[in-house]
């Protein structure tokens, strides 16, 4: 079996609800990325095998096959394909996933894996605003979760619960927020995103044009007391506020994953190699947990212990997520998200899977990391998790 690795790794800043992205379609945003990953590496289009892109909102914008018109947006030649896939907020890890694999099967030998989410123009819940569209997960499935009828799905109250399981505070939850933001901050300053982060010339109203190239959901100067003022929307009077939870927003990134022999006949140097990748599932209730039962099956199959993985990326859907992960795995919470996470550079459904990964890439190359891990939590209860060997 051959194996696949990953030669570059892009993203765009990721822009706020409402913010610097927001003008533009997710097409275009994806199409982006693409051309940044082509120019960057002297890439031929026409030696892509297919282009598997995550987008999870399929309805409006992205209601068709967003990487197919990524690919037509881009300009590359009509021969490239392109797939949209959806495994909720891991869409985007998902297509790493099916893209190393189908490339250590032999079936391709040179992919792009990806994903975009404009949560702006294309918001949560918007297919349900189709007119007698119901809930997708049907009657039968609530039946089973919800025998008494009075309940439903719900992440936010998912995340209480977890809170509620796990022992967690108000003021741990906050603090986390607090360290989530503080590492991003540190992170832009000291110039960490600047090789992954192709930058976006975006018009502004009065018609002038900008160069958007840094993360905006990032707040500085923030205190445990600011954001323990804010209200819990999910539970009167309970822990999980929007302070403590992923940010609403625009992004997209994009991977280029081949053998180590073919990137050599192309003049490319590999990051990292694809070394396991594995899926998991959980309760529906708190599928915020997937994380942890993911992260056991990644070290076994693989070999490693907890302690031999260097950084995690640990998708920060809520803060009980990744501190509950934590208890679980008995992780350093210094290894991860050592940059950030999603509660400050925002959480673009269909893109985070890879704008994680882009940031773990970029992070272990930079600082001669072995082993990193990836893990995101996933609606329905399932969570992807991957590990990464240096090259």
């Amino acid at each position: 079996m051959r194996d696949a690795v990953i030669v570059d790794a892009v993203r765009t800043p990721i822009g706020k609800r409402g913010g610097s992205l927001s003008g533009i379609h997710p097409v275009d945003l994806s199409a982006h990325v693409l051309t940044a990953l082509a120019e960057r590496n002297d890439l031929d289009p026409a030696t892509v095998d297919d282009v598997v892109w995550g987008t999870v909102s399929q309805v409006g914008e992205q209601a068709g096959v967003v990487g197919r018109y990524a690919v037509l947006a881009a300009g590359w030649p009509e021969s490239v394909p392109g797939v949209s896939v959806n495994r909720a907020c891991g869409s985007s890890q998902q297509s790493v996933h099916f893209a190393a694999g189908l490339v250590t099967a032999g079936q391709y030998d040179i992919a792009i894996a990806g994903g975009v989410e404009s949560m702006t123009r294309v918001p949560m819940g918007a297919s349900r605003s189709v007119p007698g569209a119901g809930e997708a997960y049907g009657p039968t499935v609530l039946g089973r979760y919800f025998p008494d009828g009075t309940g439903t799905f719900d992440q936010g109250i998912g995340a209480e619960l977890i809170a509620e399981r796990y022992g967690l505070t108000r003021t741990q939850l906050d603090q986390h927020a607090l360290d989530s933001h503080e590492r991003a901050a540190r992170a832009i300053d000291e110039g960490r995103f600047t090789a992954q982060i192709t930058p976006v010339t975006v018009t502004r109203e009065d018609g002038s044009a900008h160069v958007f190239d840094t993360d905006e959901g990032v707040r500085r100067g923030s205190t445990l007391e600011k954001l323990g003022s804010l209200k819990t929307p999910f539970k009167q009077d309970g822990l999980v506020s929007a302070g403590n939870s992923s940010q609403i927003s625009d992004g997209a990134a994009a991977l280029l994953i081949t053998t180590p022999e073919i990137a050599r006949q192309n003049g490319w140097t590999p990051i990292v190699r694809v070394h396991t990748a594995v899926l998991a599932g959980c309760d529906p209730v708190t599928m915020a947990l997937g994380p942890a039962p993911a992260t056991a099956k990644a070290l076994k199959r693989s070999g490693l212990s907890i302690g031999d993985i260097g950084a995690f990326e640990i998708n920060e859907a809520f803060a009980p997520v990744t501190l509950a992960w934590l208890k679980e795995t008995g992780a350093d919470y210094e290894r991860m998200n050592p940059l950030g996470g999603a509660m400050a550079l925002g959480h673009p459904l269909g893109g985070s899977g890879a704008r994680l990964m882009t940031t773990l890439v970029h992070h272990m190359r930079d600082n001669g990391i072995r082993y990193g891990l990836q893990a995101m939590c996933e609606a329905g209860g399932m969570a992807n998790a991957t590990i990464l060997e240096l090259l």
